[in-house]
């Protein structure tokens, strides 16, 4: 009998900007998802700017940081990168990371950052 594979996926937050004012949050704890499934990551973000981008990156246990996906506030469409996806909820300054058929390789630890003026 084979047991499916469990993928450990912690998500924190950072901020990236020139003011103290923006700040993004993140309350979900260490979830822990079965290979091949979807998993969707929270994070809430406050900024008064109207220009700003919102990037996620995944930190693996080898501990390099890797590059997502880039959501720009200005962009009509949510953003998609392979099997990342994004939904920008402006009105509720939200934004949720969507791994589609999770792999063992997406155990990681994500971070989900604002940057100003992109």
């Amino acid at each position: 009998m084979v047991l499916p594979r469990l993928l450990k996926l912690l998500m924190v937050s950072m901020w990236l900007g020139s003011s103290f004012a923006q700040k993004v949050t993140q309350a979900q704890p260490a979830i822990w998802v079965q290979e091949k499934e979807a998993v969707t990551l929270h994070c809430s973000y406050d900024t008064s700017k109207t220009n700003y981008g919102l990037l996620w990156y995944k930190q693996p246990s080898s501990g390099e940081m890797v590059f997502l996906i880039l959501q720009n506030s200005y962009s009509q469409q949510n953003g998609t990168e392979g099997r990342y996806s994004v939904n920008l909820q402006k009105a509720s300054k939200s934004i949720q990371l969507v791994i589609s058929a999770s792999q063992l390789g997406d155990s990681a630890v994500y971070f989900c950052a604002l940057t100003e003026d992109t």
